[in-house]
């Protein structure tokens, strides 16, 4: 029904942004990492959507990516996640670190995730080892992307970090942030100081 939204932000804070759109404003549910992702108040932005409707309740759902919005789709497979328990696992771990546990099968990476009990990684791991449906135009960033941003990865390796962990967090980043207009309104330097910030907690 609703693909995404594209307006001006007016309001973020505590999974929440509002997005004015031609004088209609969105109040949207967001993860923390969406939220970090979309900009500062006053900046347009362009946001993916999930729409919750009920016959006693409606909520929108907002997402930086189209691939952060997959991933919460199959999260919402899995028995007795749930779209805020879903919101509340991507809050608190990174997409490539999700993955990355899924494809080796790390139960214990996704139990120490705040959200995820025993129980529940179980489930997540029965439900969705090898299924994620990512879209293909989110899977992955070009070499001409990557290699523009060979500066940050080289750094990062400088400072002790392996360096396939250091591509694939900066692969994921760049991933985020080409949908993010403040990103990519951004200067060279900007963009590489953005990425490399961001990289640094990601790999903490």
């Amino acid at each position: 029904m609703f693909n995404s939204l594209k307006g001006v932000i007016t309001y973020k804070a505590h999974n929440t942004v509002f997005l004015d759109v031609n004088g209609v404003e969105w109040d949207l549910y967001v993860p923390a990492s969406s939220l970090e992702n979309l900009g500062e108040v006053g900046a347009q932005a362009r946001i993916f959507t999930w729409l919750y409707l009920r016959e006693d309740a409606a909520k929108m759902y907002g997402f930086a990516t189209e691939e952060e919005r997959g991933i919460f789709m199959d999260l919402l497979k899995v028995e007795g996640v749930g779209a805020k328990g879903a919101v509340k696992i991507l809050s608190n771990i990174s997409i490539s670190r999700f993955i990355a546990a899924l494809d080796e099968g790390n139960t214990e990476a996704l139990e120490a995730v705040s959200g995820i009990g025993k129980k529940t990684a179980a489930k997540i791991m029965l439900t969705l080892k090898g299924k994620l449906t990512l879209d293909d135009s989110t899977k992955s960033v070009s070499n001409s992307e990557k290699s523009e941003f060979q500066d940050v990865i080289n750094s990062l390796v400088d400072m002790g970090y392996d360096k396939r962990d250091v591509q694939g967090v900066v692969q994921k980043i760049l991933g985020e942030l080409l949908h993010n207009e403040n990103f990519v309104s951004k200067p060279h330097t900007g963009k590489e100081e953005m990425i490399f910030r961001q990289a640094l907690v990601d790999l903490a």
